[in-house]
């Protein structure tokens, strides 16, 4: 089960928050990775895992699925034609266009049977465990 933890997770203290948001307001105008990922929830069905990716906006055709060696990239694309940013008269402009991606270790998965659907911005990839060997039974050890 560790091995499905993204690689980007680790730990955020409150600076990190302010950090965060001195970069969004003195930096490049752009909200930092940290605001913009994707959030995932993966639950172990038994035999295998089910990955959800909350990827609200994206199309189907904008999300790719890639294996290089052991690692699942999911990768989603917003794009925007330059032409179409001046036009419409907006005041205000939040909604983003760009990119997000995550990475897992898929190296206890079956890879060539992960199945993958897309529904109401929440992608899921249903990916069937590898046999794998029974967990020992429960002992204590003495400390000597």
């Amino acid at each position: 089960m560790f091995g499905l933890m993204p690689y980007e997770r680790r730990e955020r203290g409150m600076m990190d928050l302010f950090n965060d948001l001195d970069r969004y307001f003195f930096g490049n105008g752009q909200p930092q990775e940290s605001a913009m990922r994707c959030k995932t929830d993966i639950q172990d069905k038994g035999d295998s895992y089910l990955l959800s990716a909350e990827l609200p906006g994206f199309k189907k055709e904008d999300i790719k699925l890639n294996i290089d060696g052991d690692v699942l990239t999911i990768t989603a694309t917003h794009s925007e034609d330059s032409e179409k940013k001046d036009e419409g008269g907006y005041i205000c402009r939040e909604r983003h266009y760009g990119s997000y991606s995550r990475s897992f270790d898929v190296s206890a998965i079956e890879q060539d049977k992960i199945r993958a659907s897309y529904k109401d911005g929440v992608l899921e990839l249903m990916m069937p465990k590898k046999d794998a060997k029974p967990l020992p039974e429960r002992h204590a050890i003495e400390i000597e």
